[in-house]
């Protein structure tokens, strides 16, 4: 399962085998060219475009990952929002982040982007490949997380992280990841207030498993750092798991209308109710990350499961602020040290609070009869699992 550069929006899968063309270089590459750089096979097809593996003849000799985007995104437009990305893009250098080398138009118009071919395999894949363990999945994580931060740090918002957009190098034996596609969405659908999300379903911008409530919110909805935020949170979730909170295939089965009121308005289930949705194959997902199911549920119970939750939030503001927030709880995590994300211990506001009183009997103050009534409680924490929860463990203690 070898990837090099991006294969665009709309086009994820769990098995990443599904995604590599290796045969036929379809119409573009045959029937146009591209300066420099010659075609020598498909590497991957999406929403935005196709991704070639290409030569590049001159002033050096080197492969490339050679992205064409799709007809009808208008050339000019695109060209000139992409070329005014590339101030941004070419102040970012960072270890983990594919650079983007150029950018032009074939023969025949069509907008392209040149980027680092990075040979490797896609982030959950490689995982899963070499059954890493979960302590090892979130060290692998990490500089994911940094490396978005570093583009943040430089005005970059990607707009559309995930598996196939992290790919994973090994060098000298060492795994780096590298994230990949940054700023071609943004070039793409740059000034369309986000139009394109809804406009077609092959040119969204953003994949709709891992597109956050604002990319679905045609209307209001504004991009920002919170957008890769949440994007992170689905990556996390999927490499935890083994899938995403929202099945790709059953949202868009659903129709635009709903797939659109699903993302900004469902909650994610909890990484343990997610796992037990896998049926008969939680017990390999368990086995691909050198455990069992039921250690597994344990430990997905806990603070990951709230660290997760915390970077899927609905509201931007809920989550966490950078991607270098999440990044230093899953260290606090690793070192076993208390979350930012725990789950309140209480209900954090009681109203109206009603009558406690105890009747004592007068003749005899060894029968005490207490009256307790308890209403009003306000669940405040988000989490609708505390309605009931909550109410019933204060009556029971009291």
């Amino acid at each position: 399962c070898l990837f090099a550069g991006g294969v665009g929006s709309g086009f994820t899968s769990s098995e990443p085998d599904s995604q590599t063309v290796t045969a036929n270089m379809g119409g573009a590459a045959e029937l146009d060219s591209f300066g420099p750089y010659r075609i020598l096979t498909v590497l991957g097809e999406g929403g935005m475009g196709t991704v070639y593996l290409a030569e590049q003849t001159e002033p050096i000799r080197r492969r490339v990952a050679l992205k064409v985007v799709k007809l009808g995104m208008d050339t000019n437009q695109v060209l000139a929002r992409f070329n005014h990305e590339r101030q941004a893009l070419a102040r970012m250098e960072h270890s983990n982040i594919a650079r983007i080398l150029d950018a032009g138009a074939s023969s025949r118009g069509r907008p392209f982007f040149v980027m680092d071919y990075v040979e490797g395999a896609c982030i959950t894949a490689y995982c899963d490949r070499c059954r890493l363990m979960t302590a090892q999945r979130l060290e692998l994580f990490l500089p994911v997380c940094r490396a978005v931060q570093h583009a943040h740090n430089r005005g970059i918002i990607h707009r559309d992280i995930k598996p196939s957009n992290v790919l994973v190098a090994v060098e000298d034996g060492k795994p780096i990841p590298m994230v990949i596609d940054f700023g071609i969405a943004r070039a793409i659908d740059m000034g369309d207030a986000g139009n394109t999300f809804a406009t077609q379903f092959g040119q969204m911008v953003g994949t709709p498993e891992y597109a956050s409530p604002e990319q679905a919110d045609i209307v209001t909805g504004e991009i920002g750092a919170a957008t890769d935020v949440y994007s992170l949170g689905v990556l996390l979730y999927e490499m935890l798991v083994g899938a995403v909170p929202f099945d790709g295939p059953l949202l868009r089965k659903a129709g635009l209308a709903e797939m659109l009121r699903t993302i900004r308005e469902k909650e994610a289930p909890s990484l343990v109710q997610r796992l037990s949705s896998l049926g008969p194959n939680t017990a390999e997902m368990a086995a691909r990350r050198g455990t069992n199911t039921a250690s597994l549920r344990k430990l997905l119970a806990g603070d990951l499961n709230w660290i997760a939750k915390k970077a899927l939030e609905k509201s931007p503001q809920r989550r966490y602020a950078s991607p270098s927030e999440l990044a230093a709880d899953i260290g606090r995590h690793l070192k076993g040290e208390s979350v930012l994300a725990s789950p309140p211990l209480r209900a954090k506001r009681i109203r109206k609070p009603r009558l406690i009183e105890r009747a004592l009997d007068s003749q005899s103050q060894s029968t005490i009869a207490s009256t307790i009534v308890l209403s009003d409680l306000v669940n405040d924490t988000g989490d609708p699992s505390f309605d009931s929860l909550v109410r019933q463990s204060i009556s029971f203690e009291l």
